[in-house]
């Protein structure tokens, strides 16, 4: 039986189709992913062009599953949607236009959700690790383990509203910069606190972000679903990129076009991250929500 989750996160659309075979293993026949930065304008409003983008992106998936016969389909927003004051009007004209009708979630369950992911990409043990999930419009946190989830908490501290409210020059100042660290010392507090509780091994990467640090960073991968990074090695990727221009940073192999914009505030988010955790090693999940949802739906 094939079943499809599709996921409209703040910056990009993804489309996953998977085929049951009777035993419970789910094998992937078709991906897809649309940058569509719904949070170009501002987090609360969904712009006309991140509006036409995001409809254009939900036809070509209505495509994909008629195409591939799928009748089972969920599809789910997180912070944008949970946050723009036009998503219903937008949920709307995604009804109208495909039939495909989009369920918001909540915070907690979105890091629910992720940890079920990342638990089934990763072989994750009696240690606690901090998992993180960067999104445009917020950013989920979750400490656990391979039978726990210790702690769980979504900030709305994604890359979109990060780069909004803090990043106006190029490249980014250091006086922008420590704007950014003094806010998330504030935003962050209940983060910072469940650290303290829980002394954590790994820091373990959900996609987005992690992905182009992977890339950078692994030339050859052990593992199809996961690859591991050694800690040290982030800090000069951080100080090359942070220095660079957008026109700069758009020349950088293995960085996406698509994610030289907001690459900056990210790398700034997971500097901050990795001062408050004493670990030697990055986890990179190619799993993250989409496939928590699909192994529990």
């Amino acid at each position: 039986m094939k079943k499809a989750v599709i996921d409209l996160g703040t910056n990009t659309f993804h489309l996953l189709i998977v085929e049951g075979n009777g035993s419970g293993h789910l094998e992937e026949i078709y991906r897809k992913r649309i940058f569509i930065q719904l949070a170009e304008e501002s987090i609360t409003r969904i712009g006309a062009g991140a509006f036409e983008r995001g409809l254009n992106a939900l036809r070509e998936y209505r495509e994909a599953l008629d195409e591939y016969k799928v009748t089972n389909v969920r599809a789910f927003g997180t912070a944008a949607l949970r946050r723009a004051e036009n998503s219903a009007e937008f949920r709307a004209a995604i009804k109208k236009e495909t039939g495909i009708e989009v369920e918001v979630i909540g915070g907690d369950e979105e890091a629910r959700l992720i940890t079920e992911g990342v638990r089934l990409a990763i072989p994750m043990n009696e240690k606690p690790v901090l998992i993180m999930d960067i999104g445009g419009g917020s950013v989920e946190f979750i400490i656990a383990n391979n039978a726990a989830v210790f702690w769980a908490q979504s900030f709305p501290v994604g890359v979109a509203v990060l780069f909004n409210d803090f990043h106006e020059n190029e490249p980014i100042t250091t006086q922008e910069i420590t704007n950014i660290r003094q806010f998330l010392d504030e935003t962050l507090a209940p983060l910072k606190a469940a650290l303290r509780a829980h002394k954590v091994d790994a820091l373990v990467g959900a996609s987005g972000t992690f992905d182009v640090l992977e890339a950078m960073l692994v030339e050859v991968k052990p593992h199809p679903l996961h690859a591991t990074l050694q800690a040290k090695d982030f800090y000069p990727i951080y100080e090359k990129i942070v220095r660079e221009n957008l026109e700069e940073r758009l020349k950088i192999e293995k960085l996406p076009a698509q994610r030289a914009q907001l690459i900056v505030v990210a790398l700034v988010l997971i500097h901050y991250v990795l001062d408050l955790i004493d670990v030697e090693k990055i986890v990179v999940s190619m799993y993250a929500m989409k496939e928590g949802m699909l192994s529990t739906s």
